[in-house]
């Protein structure tokens, strides 16, 4: 977490840009303001707090909606008066009810996998007659694995016998289908993301 002290209040007048961006997906959130006593009160209680230019106090967000922010960290830019901080929201960001301040579109890159994880989630429990994950999910563990296994020997075909287009589609399938098995195990692509960071760091060191 960054020193308080470090931080360049003076150049915006007692206030700092605050950039929030998602901790797991990378996805740029909102962007709020800061002075000292709101990167304070962050820090210690744990839920992104902005100073309201309107209002002239600080303000937690999701005070009234219960839409929170989870601080997961706090980084400084180089000229000292930027904040990026990456949080965890509990619920849509914006006022609008979009889950960014920027739109609600369909997330790019490895956000998209977030997404996904979400509409996996959102369908566990729904009418098995309509949804493929519900039916997956409701045939248990072995037959979500036995499914991995299936697209993981199809994407392995795919890479020797097949153009871009086929393994790309059967590598869609294949991540589709470890997103539902690791969501009936709770555990979540971020999880192995964690493994793959750990073990960069401990390579590196």
């Amino acid at each position: 977490m960054i020193d308080i002290a470090d931080i360049d209040f003076e150049k915006g007048g007692g206030l700092v840009p605050a950039i929030v961006q998602h901790a797991l997906t990378g996805r740029v959130l909102m962007l709020g303001y800061m002075n000292a006593e709101a990167v304070e009160k962050t820090s210690r209680e744990g839920l992104v707090t902005f100073y309201s230019r309107s209002k002239k106090r600080l303000w937690t967000k999701g005070e009234t909606s219960g839409h929170t922010l989870a601080l997961a960290g706090m980084d400084i830019d180089c000229d000292r008066d930027t904040l990026l901080v990456r949080a965890i929201p509990a619920g849509p960001v914006c006022h609008t009810g979009t889950a960014t301040c920027f739109g609600d579109d369909v997330p790019d890159g490895v956000a998209m996998l977030a997404e996904l994880e979400r509409i996996i989630d959102s369908r566990r429990q729904s009418d098995r007659s309509e949804s493929y994950v519900a039916k997956l999910n409701a045939s248990g563990v072995r037959k979500i694995a036995q499914k991995v296994g299936e697209e993981g020997v199809e994407t392995a075909l795919a890479i020797v016998d097949e153009d871009d287009d086929a393994l790309k589609g059967e590598a869609a399938d294949l991540v589709f289908h470890l997103l539902v098995a690791l969501r009936a195990r709770g555990l979540s692509i971020f999880d192995v993301a964690d493994v793959l960071r750990a073990r960069h760091v401990q390579a590196s060191s």
